[in-house]
């Protein structure tokens, strides 16, 4: 059974897209807190959201870009804005489809069902998970869980987002000006020590697959994965 999450503060239209949904036997999980959509987001693992753009704190366009960090997960706009911009914004940030208020509930299941069959169903192949693949090291983004041979570690968030970062840059240098944009608000004041305490922490990770120097020092620039037995730390 499928688990939609509705992100809609309007409790009427909720309500309404409850009921339909699950009539047709879909579960139904409803975000309460919105000033924390993402973290609600991790905590139900829907397979599907409906995401209004109207919302308390931050709008929907916020909240898609959020998702899109850790999940591929189809999210489908339902919002009374109209306009072309708006359905570009929608899609440019993320979205999956736009839905225009007033909606026919028929309409709403239709989309739904057919975007589940494509994300997960006859026309996916088998379900997909965003994972990360360098020289048989596996990050699963959704998971948090990075993998090596038969060697599997959980990860904190930070964990994830660096390794990440690592990977992605793989061979190359990841200076720790990206590094400390890619884990922090590029608006908050980081100490630099902070940016060493995590680097400690992933490669304790590393050691604990079985991969030792697995994230060199590169003085004057950052740091690099290294995915090569041959080679010892700068």
């Amino acid at each position: 059974m499928s688990r939609i999450m509705i992100v809609e503060d309007d409790p009427k239209i909720a309500d309404l897209l409850q009921s339909a949904i699950e009539k047709y036997g879909y579960e139904v999980v409803r975000v309460k807190d919105f000033r924390h959509v993402l973290q609600e987001f991790e905590q139900m693992r829907p397979e599907l959201v409906l995401l209004d753009v109207n919302l308390p704190s931050y709008d929907g366009y916020y909240w898609c870009r959020q998702i899109r960090g850790v999940s591929t997960c189809p999210v489908l706009f339902i919002s009374a804005r109209d306009g072309e911009m708006d359905q570009i914004m929608a899609l440019e940030n993320g979205g999956d489809d736009y839905i225009t208020k007033p909606f026919h509930s028929g309409i709403v299941l239709a989309k739904i069902h057919s975007h589940l069959r494509r994300a997960y169903g006859e026309y996916a192949g088998k379900r997909g998970e965003l994972m990360l693949e360098k020289e048989g090291l596996k990050l699963y983004l959704e998971r948090l869980e990075l993998q090596y041979g038969q060697a599997v570690v959980t990860l904190t968030r930070k964990e994830s987002d660096l390794i990440e970062s690592l990977m992605e840059r793989y061979p190359r240098v990841a200076s720790r000006e990206a590094l400390l944009e890619k884990l922090w608000d590029p608006q908050a004041f980081v100490d630099e020590n902070t940016l060493n305490v995590n680097i400690a922490r992933a490669r304790k990770k590393f050691q604990e697959l079985g991969l030792e120097d697995a994230v060199l020092t590169v003085r004057g620039s950052g740091y690099r994965l290294n995915l090569s037995a041959e080679e010892a730390e700068s």
